[in-house]
């Protein structure tokens, strides 16, 4: 506020110096003139502004001004000079404008280069300013990580298909160039290629549902569902997995819980926490899910018995692309179903979270009722 004061006092005073200058001017102007002309001005002057006239009783002639008509010149002179001041002083805003807005510039160019405020941005433009900034430095920060998840897509991408693709080239070459292979050999190799084939399957459309979540706006179809009983219908899916490793998978959970949900998605959720709890549980043991309401909530927490995960990785392991085994066996996904399921559950206004210790992990997600 201080700095626009003194700027429209500075403006003022350099108005009024501007008119006594054109005022003055003109005086010396028509000075000028009237000495040039050899007193011509000055003749001019008298004749058309003075009045002669004779007093017979004081037999003296008198000369008088003849004020309507210097009023009148002086106001033709006074519009004169009034035009004049207009016309420079039109000339000289213009001139300053322009450099103000050329320093303006100039100023907000180095603020949007640099870190700092930059000295001589008025109050009214800083401001703004600084908030466009701060979302331009936002979209590009977004557009930066955006870019490095579609690079981290392909790369994975390629790495995860190798393996598989590679092998299902290996045994068809080999069906092809063995003519004299065994009905039985030739199941076996057929058995495995199509094994591969569908662990090539899996990971695309891994890799699609990723991509779906991250990078696109997805509409949630809100229903309202027996949450038990989805569970129940999963855990009866699960049966022939459970039974390769010789697992039982108890569910604890009352009657009935009714949610409002995407019921598809919230499937894929447990899906991916059921599958995880299957394949890092030890052989012989006991997968549990414990299911209650809580409040306004409803938490769901999936626990099996398996290897430690260290708290570096645990607070990792919601990271798409993220493996706890390093050599990214077959076994496994891509990295992607956590975070799948932990996009998934934040879409729902919820949260997951994974603890572990004693050989045991568990995932709880917390989900409200409506």
């Amino acid at each position: 506020m201080r700095l626009k004061t003194k700027s429209t006092l500075r403006t003022t005073l350099i108005y009024i110096g501007i008119f006594i200058c054109g005022a003055v001017l003109v005086v010396l102007l028509l000075s000028f003139f009237d000495n040039t002309l050899n007193g011509t001005l000055r003749e001019w002057f008298y004749r058309g502004y003075m009045i002669e006239y004779y007093d017979p009783e004081m037999a003296t002639d008198y000369v008088q001004p003849d004020w309507i008509a210097i009023k009148g010149l002086a106001f033709r002179l006074a519009l004169a000079v009034c035009a004049f001041c207009v016309i420079i002083i039109g000339i000289v805003s213009r001139l300053r404008l322009n450099a103000e807005r050329r320093r303006i510039g100039n100023a907000v160019g180095q603020f949007m280069l640099s870190d700092t405020p930059e000295a001589g941005i008025p109050n009214e433009i800083a401001v703004p300013l600084s908030d466009a900034k701060s979302k331009l430095m936002l979209a590009q920060t977004l557009l930066r990580e955006e870019t490095a998840r579609k690079n981290d897509l392909v790369m994975y991408l390629a790495h995860d298909l190798k393996t598989p693709l590679a092998s299902v080239i290996g045994y068809l070459t080999l069906l092809r160039d063995e003519q004299q292979i065994s009905p039985e050999l030739r199941e076996k190799y057929l058995s495995i290629t199509l094994d591969k084939a569908e662990r090539l399957e899996d990971l695309i459309n891994e890799f699609f549902e990723i991509t779906r979540f991250n990078l696109s706006t997805v509409t949630l179809d809100y229903s309202s569902i027996d949450l038990v009983r989805l569970l129940e219908q999963l855990r009866f899916e699960f049966m022939p997995m459970l039974k390769e490793k010789s697992l039982t998978c108890t569910l604890c959970a009352p009657d009935a819980l009714p949610i409002s949900c995407d019921a598809g998605k919230m499937q894929r959720v447990f899906d991916n926490l059921l599958r995880n709890a299957v394949l890092y549980s030890y052989p012989d043991t006991e997968i549990v899910i414990n299911a209650q309401l809580d409040g306004d909530s409803v938490s769901v927490s999936v626990v099996n018995r398996g290897n430690t995960i260290p708290e570096d990785k645990l607070r990792r392991i919601f990271e798409q692309f993220y493996r706890l085994d390093s050599a990214r066996s077959s076994s496994g996904g891509a990295g992607l179903g956590l975070a799948i399921a932990s996009n998934i559950v934040t879409l729902h206004g919820g949260k997951i979270n994974a603890r572990s210790a004693d050989e045991t992990v568990e995932f709880t997600v917390t989900l409200p009722v409506s």
